[in-house]
């Protein structure tokens, strides 16, 4: 029996007594989790698919340890700029146990904080208007204007030398 569930936004394939590593999830170590947004179940050739998941259906894990991933180098280059950055990153990880999956019956969390509390709408205080203090006008220096700009002097155009048309092939006849 196997079960497709996603956990964090990623889709994750387990079975049952398997350890994966996910990103970090909340909880202490040796604490329980259940996830309940399973997407397939697959019980020894029946299949059952989700629309988008499975009521009712869970799966129960053990959180075993938190741990970092190996280091990932992450290194930026342009080349002829003198540019190089060297940057290392460790993915911080989970590793779960699953324990069981639960085809039906399984209680889901949503279900239990669906206690909706009805109140009255308050009644609306009648609105205070505050008077309005104005301030002084405090008058600023003007801002010295810019001198009028002088008109702009055409210059005259700048005569273009006369184009030489090249020599008219001069051709002999030879008699």
């Amino acid at each position: 029996m196997y079960a497709i569930v996603e956990i964090g936004g990623k889709q994750v394939k387990v079975e049952k007594d398997q350890k994966v590593f996910l990103n970090r999830l909340e909880g202490k170590e040796g604490s329980k989790v259940t996830f309940d947004n399973i997407l397939l179940l697959d019980n020894s050739g029946k299949v059952i698919l989700g629309t988008p998941s499975i009521k009712g259906a869970a799966v129960e894990a053990k959180i075993l340890k938190h741990l970092k991933d190996d280091k990932v180098i992450v290194f930026k280059k342009k080349r002829r700029k003198g540019y190089k950055v060297k940057n290392g990153h460790r993915q911080l990880l989970t590793e779960i146990m699953v324990e069981k999956i639960l085809e039906k019956g399984a209680k889901l969390k949503s279900e239990d904080k669906v206690e909706v509390k009805e109140s009255k709408p308050a009644a609306k205080k009648p609105a205070v208007k505050k008077p309005v203090v104005k301030k002084p006008a405090v008058k600023k220096p003007a801002a010295k204007k810019p001198a009028a700009k002088k008109p702009a002097v055409k210059k005259p155009a700048a005569k273009k030398p006369a184009v030489k048309k090249p020599a008219a092939k001069k051709t002999t006849k030879k008699a």
